[in-house]
């Protein structure tokens, strides 16, 4: 299998880091970017030495979908073990020593089980692989990787045809502000409560018709009750839907994701199964009905539409409140594997939403690219959410952080004594700074020319 440009790049980078003695190495991969073809060709650069490969999952249902893409990337599965963590821990003294081990999903890696992998084979080189180097109640990613590789950005998989554009709509259908956090978490018994409403149900349908009508849709519920109830409320208005969760009899299983496939049922209303690294049919449309404090459950979730198909617009409906606390999945971020910086993945987001068709688009956006809506100046209002805390800012601090992150020679651009005030102002300068620039360039006033006179003489 031939991988795209980014993908060699990356498989380049991360051996590099590892000849400098880099015992572990975390590579990150936004959603996809083709995360698995790039695990099989380290895999199989690995077996082309004579080096066994570990392989290690978080899912049982993963192990049979990697072995199959490990298989058409030309992967020797004689000398590749591929092992779900909890197994792996307990069949350590019988698994045959691996000259590399592979993570996958490695922002789980701090977690006990996959510690007492690394400790046991303590000498063994490591490379882990994610979309998210951030981890909810844990400390950063760097307690046990040495270098952190990036690749490209999501952005840059939409403008370059990898991924789909999207159209993210928020409209929601609970209060999620009196939820309360445990471990980095919302408490799933308060979520349950939340979300199994026959009111959300009902709704749920109505806005699936408004935006999506037709549209082969997931949705990711919060409880096995609200999957099931889900279901059956669009049942009820006509439209196939099936509901899965992790107890789901896996014949059962194959057969409703087959069934989707074929366009046979419209809804597949789930429980903490199409996440990470599960692989499903083609979906023009997402639903998010479960509440969380994840980052990289968001993305997951939230991107699992936006597989690239010509001519396809991705759809994400919210109806949580999601975007709030995390933003758009195709926002910069900064990753870092300390802890100290761990907090810059969660920058400041900045959107607003459009009243007439709930759209969630950029905040500096005066007119709704969705359906024209042209927002009033009394409007101009956005919403700023930064670790959790949303808060109202209005157009003017926009263009001050604007101002903020434009280089100091850009002052010379300014046309009028007014708009190098501004520059001054956003940046912290003092009024002289602003009177001294603008007589080098022409632009004072005659009302404060005495000041040059008096303090630039």
């Amino acid at each position: 299998m031939n991988l795209r440009p980014y993908q060699a790049d990356l498989v380049h980078n991360i051996r590099a880091s590892m000849k400098k003695n880099n015992h572990s190495v975390c590579a990150v991969l936004g959603c996809g970017g083709g995360k698995s073809v790039v695990e099989a060709e380290i895999a199989r650069l690995a077996n082309a030495k004579g080096n066994r490969v570990l392989f290690i999952v978080h899912r049982r249902e993963l192990c049979a979908q990697i072995a199959a893409t490990f298989s058409r990337c030309g992967v020797d599965m004689g000398m590749t073990d591929i092992q779900m963590v909890q197994t792996a821990t307990r069949r350590l003294d019988k698994l045959a020593k691996p000259d590399l081990i592979i993570t996958d999903e490695c922002h789980h890696a701090l977690a006990s089980s996959y510690r007492r992998i690394y400790d046991y084979f303590s000498d063994v080189p490591r490379v882990g692989f994610t979309a998210t180097p951030i981890r909810l109640g844990d400390g950063g990613l760097g307690e046990v990787f040495d270098d952190l590789i990036t690749s490209v950005s999501t952005k840059w998989l939409i403008e370059n045809g990898y991924l789909a554009p999207y159209k993210y709509y928020s409209y929601k259908l609970a209060d999620t502000s009196q939820l309360h956090v445990r471990a980095g978490e919302y408490i799933a018994s308060e979520v349950h409560g939340l979300m199994e409403k026959n009111a959300i149900y009902g709704d749920t349908v109505e806005t699936y018709r408004k935006f999506a009508d037709g549209a082969q849709t997931i949705i990711y519920c919060a409880s096995v009750k609200a999957s099931q109830e889900t279901a059956k409320a669009f049942r009820a208005a006509g439209y196939t839907s099936a509901h899965l969760d992790g107890e789901t009899p896996p014949n059962d299983r194959e057969t409703a994701v087959e069934r989707f496939r074929r366009g046979e049922i419209k809804v597949l209303c789930n429980v903490d199964l199409f996440g990470e690294g599960f692989d499903v049919p083609d979906c023009a449309c997402v639903v998010l009905l479960r509440p969380t404090k994840s980052l990289s459950l968001f993305i997951q979730q939230s991107m699992r539409s936006m597989r690239f198909k010509a001519g396809k617009t991705a759809l994400i409906i919210d109806h949580v409140g999601n975007v709030f606390e995390h933003g758009l999945p195709d926002d910069p971020r900064e990753w870092s594997l300390s802890a100290e910086k761990k907090a810059k993945a969660k920058n400041s987001i900045l959107i607003r939403e459009c009243p007439m068709c709930y759209s969630v688009i950029p905040a500096t956006s005066a007119v709704c690219p969705m359906c024209g809506y042209e927002f009033r100046p009394e409007e101009r209002k956005y919403l700023e959410t930064v670790d959790g805390d949303i808060v109202e800012i209005d157009a003017a601090e926009i263009e001050r952080r604007k101002l903020r992150k434009l280089p100091y020679e850009a002052y010379a651009k300014c046309r009028t004594f007014d708009e190098l005030r501004e520059f001054a102002d956003a940046r912290g300068y003092q009024f002289m700074w602003a009177v001294r620039r603008a007589n080098e360039m022409g632009i004072l006033p005659l009302k404060y020319r005495h000041l040059v006179r008096r303090f630039c003489s």
